[in-house]
């Protein structure tokens, strides 16, 4: 329940006192009031209030939260309440805040209210609903660890001509495969930053696919996207340099026990990988061999109990070099393995 001024039955709030210091009117029947209407609802008092709030509910970032949901009221970047402290925030914004505020009590992520998730270093501004996952952090990594692979790959494949820019190759020639694109993060976000690249997309989802279609109209990037179960539906282009994917990792039992906003928000399909979580990592590294070209690879977010099963499947696939990098917390979060040349 929230009980307060500032977000209690909005019908009574346009009636209670203003914020103070506005005139001699501002005073009048101050002593009758409470010592919280007192207040003027500026930036700070607001934000202040809120994240008492999220905080007695046990949110994750109670801070960051308020900050960003009422950037989103105000219709200003987050930074810019920095230095509108002791700005008043006036009743049409307090009305929208206080509906936001309602959301994320009840769990819902703020991303999906704001509607709208950053996405990487090349900020990338994709659209959010629960018809697909939050893009997180890891799947951050994951893309910068691609394209670390694929500078490499330029080097090697420029190292017999000393003239050629260390970028030639990939921006003329490349095939990557985005598996379970959902939102089409890593797609758009390896489209981006390799623009020669040809970049393909897939999805269960048709849901999901439109999400992912709207967002790379909006970035105007050049992405394929096919509806597929797994390699079931993707177009045959002679071999895949690159197989990437962020694939349902969850144990179906555990699913249960997430958090609220995973839960109860983010779409099951996304999220449930079967008894063990590696229903659909099975299915990816059994066929990468044949699907990748030589020396192509295939790089996945997984669980961070998971690393070495994931490990063992990709060697016993026949994929070689398999690798495995932390995310920020130190967890064992990525594997990715080489078809052999």
């Amino acid at each position: 329940m929230i009980s307060s001024t500032f977000a209690g039955v909005s019908e009574s709030e346009d009636s209670a006192p203003g914020p103070q210091g506005t005139g001699d009117e501002a005073h009048r029947g101050q002593a009758a009031r409470r010592p919280d209407e007192q207040k003027a609802w500026t930036v700070a008092h607001v934000l202040q209030w809120t994240v008492a709030r999220f905080t007695q509910l046990g949110l994750d970032g109670p801070r960051t939260d308020a900050e960003y949901l009422l950037a989103h009221a105000l219709k200003c970047a987050r930074v810019d309440l920095y230095v509108r402290f002791d700005m008043v925030v006036g009743a049409e914004e307090r009305a929208r805040f206080r509906e936001l505020v309602r959301r994320r009590l009840a769990r819902e992520p703020v991303a999906y209210i704001e509607g709208t998730r950053g996405f990487h270093a090349l900020d990338l501004e994709l659209a959010v609903d629960k018809r697909v996952l939050v893009p997180r952090p890891e799947t951050e990594l994951l893309v910068d660890w691609v394209l670390e692979r694929l500078t490499v790959l330029d080097v090697e494949a420029s190292a017999d001509d000393p003239d050629a820019p260390p970028a030639t190759r990939p921006q003329t020639e490349g095939t990557i495969l985005d598996v379970g694109t959902g939102s089409g993060a890593i797609a758009l976000s390896i489209k981006r930053a390799r623009p020669g690249l040809r970049v393909v997309a897939s999805d269960v989802s048709v849901d999901a696919l439109a999400v992912a279609r709207g967002n790379a109209e909006r970035a105007e990037l050049d992405v394929e996207f096919h509806s597929a179960d797994v390699y079931a539906g993707v177009p045959d282009v002679g071999g895949w340099s690159v197989i990437v994917s962020n694939p349902p990792y969850i144990d179906t039992d555990v699913l249960a026990g997430l958090a609220p906003e995973v839960r109860d928000w983010e779409p099951s399909l996304a999220l449930d990988g079967g008894a063990d979580g590696l229903d659909v990592v099975r299915r990816l590294v059994a066929e990468a061999r044949d699907r990748l070209t030589p020396g192509g690879f295939l790089a996945l977010e997984i669980g961070f109990d998971q690393s070495e099963r994931v490990v063992a499947l990709m060697t016993a696939a026949g994929l070689t070099n398999v690798q495995t990098r932390n995310d920020h917390d130190g967890h064992v979060r990525m594997v990715m393995g080489d078809a052999p040349s």
